[in-house]
C-alpha cells in the first residue's frame, strides 16, 4: 500500500487528500506549516472585521480527518531528498514516502523595498498574517497598502472597519491596470474612492522607514512624498513558495515545472496548486494559476493520476470571481486590458457608474469570447456551456435574462443592454423572456 504524502493543507493539497481517500485504501499524509487544519484562505478578512470566528471558515469538523484516515502533521519540511524519497522536518528525524505532492502555495511578492522586513509590514495571505495584522491594528491611525490588485482591496476594507485611514499606492495609471480594461478600472477606482479611501495612481514605493523600535512609522514614495503609517500592506501580488525546493534535485523555475499531468522531473513527485509552473500554459492560460477554483480541480486532477488513472489537467473555459466593497465581480472566457486583433467589443455601465458589463467577440465569425460583469450575478454554468460549445455572441446576448442569477426583487437591466448593444454594433438581437436555465446547460 502506497504512502502519499502531501505537503500544503490548503485547497489543493486537502482537495487531493479527499479525492484520493476516495479512490484508494492508501496511507495518506498532510504535513503544513502554518496551521494544524484546512481553513477557507478567501474568508480570512471576515474574521478579522468580525463576521465570522476562525472555526467557522475551516470546512471541516476537526473530527473528518481520523474518520476519513487522513493523517495530519503540524510541522515543516526543511529538505526533500528525493533519492531515498526522504522529507528531513524541522522538528527532528524525517519522514518517508512512496509519492510526493507539493502543494506548498505562495508568498506575498516583495522586491527588496529598504524596510520590507520591518514590524508593522505584512502581506495577507496566510493565518500568521491574520495574527500580525491584529496586533499592528492596535493603535494604528494610517496604513499605507502597495499594489492594486484583488488583495489589496481585501485589506483596505479590513482596516476601514476599524476606523483606520487607508492610502493606496498603484503603480499603474488604473486599478489593476494589468487584467482590467479602461472603463472597469475607471469604474473599480471610483467606487474604492468613494470608500474614503486615498487612491494613489502612478506612485510606487521607494523605501519603509523605521522608527526607534524597529517599527515602520512612515513610507516614502518614489517622488519623495513622505506619507506615516503604522502598518504597510505589501500586496502586489505573490509568487510560489518554493525557496526551499531549490536546492533539491526538483527542477524550479519561478514555480515547481510540471506537465500536464502535474509530474516533476522526478519520478512520483508532484506539484499542484499554487506553486505548480507548467510547461505551457492550458488552453491559453498562464502557465502559474493562483485561482481557489483551479486549485480545487488540480487537487481533484492528481488524485486521479496517483490512484491508477493518469488523468491530464483540463479546467475548462477561465473563470473568476471577486468582491470590491459593495460590487461583485466575475469574468467569463477572456477579456484583456487591452483587447486583441480582431476582436470586437461592448460595453454598457448604468448611471450609477457601479454596474456594468463588457462582452468581447470575434469581430469576423461572431463567435463570444468572453465578458466581465460589475454588480449583476450571473450563471456560471450557463456561460462555461456557451464557451465549451462555442456559441455566438448574439446567442449570449439573446439570453442574458436568463444568464441572470440575481434574485426577482433585484433590479435587472437586460432590455436596455441589449437595446445599446442593437444600436452601436448594427446587430439585431432580440431579447429572449428567462429560461429555465437547467434545460439550456442540458441541451
Amino acid at each position: 500500500m502506497d504512502k502519499i504524502v502531501i505537503i500544503g493543507n490548503g485547497i489543493s493539497g486537502v482537495t487531493a487528500a479527499r479525492h484520493i481517500r476516495k479512490n484508494s485504501d492508501s496511507e495518506i499524509l498532510i504535513i503544513s506549516a502554518e496551521t494544524e487544519h484546512f481553513f477557507s484562505r478567501t474568508a480570512l478578512m471576515y474574521v478579522y472585521m468580525g463576521h465570522m470566528r476562525f472555526e467557522d471558515i475551516k470546512p471541516y469538523e476537526d473530527w473528518f480527518w481520523e474518520k476519513n484516515r487522513i493523517d495530519l502533521k503540524f510541522d515543516r519540511v526543511e529538505d526533500i531528498k528525493t533519492d531515498t524519497k526522504q522529507l528531513v522536518m524541522k522538528s527532528g528525524g524525517s519522514i518517508n514516502y512512496d509519492k510526493l505532492i507539493l502543494a506548498v502555495g505562495s508568498k506575498p511578492n516583495k522586491f527588496g523595498w529598504p524596510g520590507q522586513d520591518l514590524d508593522g509590514v505584512q502581506g495577507l495571505y496566510s493565518f500568521q498574517d491574520l495574527e500580525s495584522i491584529e496586533a499592528n491594528s492596535k493603535n494604528a491611525k494610517r496604513a499605507v497598502i502597495v499594489g492594486g490588485g484583488l488583495i489589496g482591496v481585501e485589506l483596505a476594507e479590513m482596516m476601514l472597519s476599524r476606523g483606520i485611514a487607508v492610502t493606496f499606492l498603484v503603480r499603474e495609471s488604473k486599478f489593476w491596470g494589468n487584467v482590467l480594461p479602461d472603463q472597469e478600472g475607471k469604474l473599480i477606482s471610483r467606487h474604492i474612492q468613494k470608500h474614503h479611501v486615498d487612491l494613489r495612481f502612478n506612485t510606487e514605493l521607494d523605501e519603509i522607514i523605521a522608527d526607534e523600535n524597529g517599527r515602520a512609522k512612515a513610507i516614502k514614495t518614489k517622488d519623495g512624498e513622505i506619507i506615516e503609517c503604522q502598518i504597510v500592506g505589501l500586496t502586489a501580488g505573490v509568487s510560489p513558495n518554493v525557496a526551499f525546493i531549490k536546492n533539491t534535485n526538483i527542477e524550479v523555475e519561478r514555480g515547481i515545472k510540471v506537465n500536464e499531468f502535474f509530474e516533476t522531473n522526478i519520478k512520483d513527485v508532484y506539484a499542484i496548486g499554487d506553486c505548480a509552473q507548467f510547461d505551457q500554459g492550458v488552453n491559453g492560460r498562464r502557465n502559474i494559476e493562483q485561482v481557489w477554483y483551479t486549485g480545487r480541480i488540480m487537487g481533484e486532477t492528481i488524485a486521479q493520476t496517483v490512484t491508477g488513472n493518469r488523468l491530464a489537467y483540463n479546467p475548462g473555459p477561465w473563470f473568476n470571481s471577486a468582491k470590491f466593497f459593495d460590487i461583485e465581480y466575475q469574468t467569463y472566457g477572456w477579456v484583456f486590458a487591452e483587447k486583441l486583433e480582431g476582436e470586437a467589443d461592448f460595453y454598457w455601465e448604468h448611471p450609477k457608474g457601479e454596474i456594468c458589463i463588457h462582452v468581447v467577440w470575434d469581430e469576423v465569425t461572431g463567435l463570444f469570447k468572453g465578458l466581465n460583469v460589475f454588480g449583476v450575478r450571473m450563471r456560471h454554468d450557463l456561460f462555461d456551456k456557451w464557451l465549451r460549445d462555442g456559441a455566438g455572441v448574439d446567442e449570449v446576448m439573446a439570453n442574458l435574462s436568463t444568464a441572470n442569477f440575481d434574485p426577482e426583487f433585484y433590479s435587472h437591466y437586460e432590455k436596455a443592454i441589449v437595446a445599446q448593444f442593437n444600436a452601436e454594433t448594427g446587430r439585431n438581437v432580440e431579447l429572449k423572456a428567462k429560461k429555465w436555465w437547467r434545460n439550456l446547460i442540458r441541451n
